[in-house]
């Protein structure tokens, strides 16, 4: 594949970012907290290489203090409502001028959530992807990363590292043979970027209900990060949306050629 990179100054930070050229509208892709593009591509379960082998124009960027990207100590600059605004910044160098069509895992959702309810015309069709924690199961998650802050604190980066690699892999991971990677958090930024996830939540209930692209969810099964639940309350709150649960690895290894057909 050929493309090229670039980079975007927004307050307080850099995006890295790619674009794989192609035709029609522009799929701009998005990944989850502690990830980063190559982190995705080394996980393997998330794969938009269809898109790419099927002509799309295809962006994706690394979220600031996330991978390439820079970003300040600032938590606010972490939450989810702000990455949108980055997003929106990226959106007026990419396609000024046409709604893109966006994908989002975990993190991603929360940020293309806020920017669609921002900014509605931007965007086309919306791919959300293991929808995170959100509302009444959101102070949980909230709290977990608050405790983890101190000790990111103390021993950086490498203390999540050893946190997440004592959590059993969820079976759907587990039974395809991915493997997770690293956390691609900038040392520098990981504790405030990590007090903005927790400070974070999806959109009011009835701030959705103006979303009125077509929305496809793909959550997946036995994760309480990520609880089939968030995703059956989008499908409710959303009026154009469609539920598909990944339970196998193969509904995962499809998800790539499922974004093809969904965004036309």
């Amino acid at each position: 594949m050929t493309g090229h990179a670039g980079t975007l100054e927004v307050d307080g930070a850099s995006l890295s970012f790619d674009v794989q050229p192609g035709a029609g509208p522009t799929v701009v892709g998005l990944h989850g907290f502690a990830f980063s593009r190559a982190a995705e591509d080394a996980a393997g379960y998330v794969d938009c290489s269809p898109l790419v082998a099927a002509g799309r124009r295809v962006v994706r960027y690394d979220a600031r203090g996330h991978g390439r990207s820079t970003g300040r100590p600032v938590p606010e600059d972490y939450t989810w409502s702000h990455l949108a605004e980055d997003l929106l910044a990226l959106l007026d160098v990419v396609s000024p001028d046409e709604p893109v069509d966006a994908f989002g895992v975990s993190m991603g959702v929360g940020t293309l959530l806020h920017a669609a309810v921002a900014e509605p015309g931007r965007f086309r069709r919306l791919a959300l992807v293991i929808p995170p924690t959100a509302w009444e199961t959101r102070a949980a998650q909230s709290a977990a990363y608050r405790q983890l802050v101190a000790l990111v604190r103390e021993q950086g980066v490498a203390a999540l590292e050893a946190a997440e690699a004592g959590v059993p892999p969820l079976p759907i991971i587990e039974a395809g043979g991915w493997t997770m990677p690293p956390p691609a958090l900038d040392p520098g930024v990981a504790p405030e970027a990590m007090l903005g996830a927790a400070a974070s939540d999806l959109p009011a209930p009835e701030a959705l209900a103006a979303v009125r692209q077509s929305v496809l969810l793909r959550p997946w099964t036995d994760d309480p990060g990520h609880p089939l639940a968030t995703a059956e309350r989008l499908h409710e709150l959303l009026p154009h949306a469609v539920l598909e649960v990944q339970s196998t690895p193969d509904d995962l290894r499809a998800l790539g050629h499922r974004f093809v057909s969904f965004f036309g």
